[in-house]
């Protein structure tokens, strides 16, 4: 009897030669059936093992002002064992990483930045707010409410007033 890793390999394999572009979405769908498919000798379906053992993702979101904050949650929760995704610029308050810019160029670069969290939302299993002093600005504002749009589960770092 092949082990699950062989099967996937003869899969992937067999399916891999070159597809014509009309032909991708069903050969998608087609794998991916098939790799759903695929059970552990113990009976349970890999995919869903692979899953379960896999470590939780976590969202951080708060406000850029509260750099300390970032770093000690992001700390935190790697000890844990957690995965952590989080603010990508530096650790500086937007106004020190773009205070120089003009008003129309600073709202474009904010709003790619808010979009990317959002997808960083997206990929995690649980959202933290780090609402330092029960502080919740407007962007924090935005990401909960798409948290909550996805069903994320939702942290917070202070729970008094929230």
């Amino acid at each position: 009897m092949s082990s699950g890793r062989e099967k996937v390999e003869r899969i992937l394999e067999e399916e891999m030669k070159p597809l014509r572009p009309s032909h991708a979405r069903d050969w998608a769908k087609d794998i991916t059936a098939q790799l759903l498919s695929l059970k552990h000798p113990n009976g349970e379906p890999m995919i869903g093992m692979l899953a379960e053992n896999r470590p939780k993702i976590v969202c951080l979101c708060g406000s850029t002002r509260f750099k300390d904050a970032f770093t000690k949650a992001q700390l935190d929760e790697t000890l844990a064992g957690n995965i952590v995704l989080t603010i990508g610029c530096n650790m500086k308050s937007d106004t020190e990483i773009f205070g120089h810019l003009g008003q129309d160029e600073f709202d474009a670069i904010k709003g790619r930045l808010d979009q990317l969290h959002f997808r960083k939302i997206e990929m995690a299993d649980e959202v933290l707010i780090l609402n330092v002093g029960g502080y919740i600005g407007e962007s924090t504002s935005n990401e909960i409410a798409h948290a909550k749009s996805q069903g994320k589960p939702i942290r917070y770092l202070e729970t008094s007033g929230v």
